[in-house]
């Protein structure tokens, strides 16, 4: 394997690690019946705040390093 594809490899291992960590972060969200008859949606404070909150910031860094997990593991593919 070359130089590049070995950084890579680290790389994609620390990513993970860190994705990891942060998927366990979050907190549960179990909806149950009520999310059924629509008791849960709604224009309610904490939904229109949320990306300010710190669920909302693991949210987003889960959608960014999972993207970039993906990407980084098919260049690694790629090259190895």
């Amino acid at each position: 394997m070359s130089t590049i594809g070995t950084v890579l490899t680290v790389v994609l291992i620390v990513l993970t690690v860190i994705l990891a960590v942060i998927i366990l972060l979050q907190s549960k969200r179990s909806a149950g019946l009520g999310a059924i008859s629509g008791g849960g949606s709604g224009d309610t404070f904490w939904s229109k705040n949320k990306g300010n909150s710190m669920e909302g910031q693991l949210e987003k860094y889960t959608k960014i390093l999972g993207a970039l997990f993906m990407i980084i593991a098919f260049i690694v593919n790629l090259v190895g």
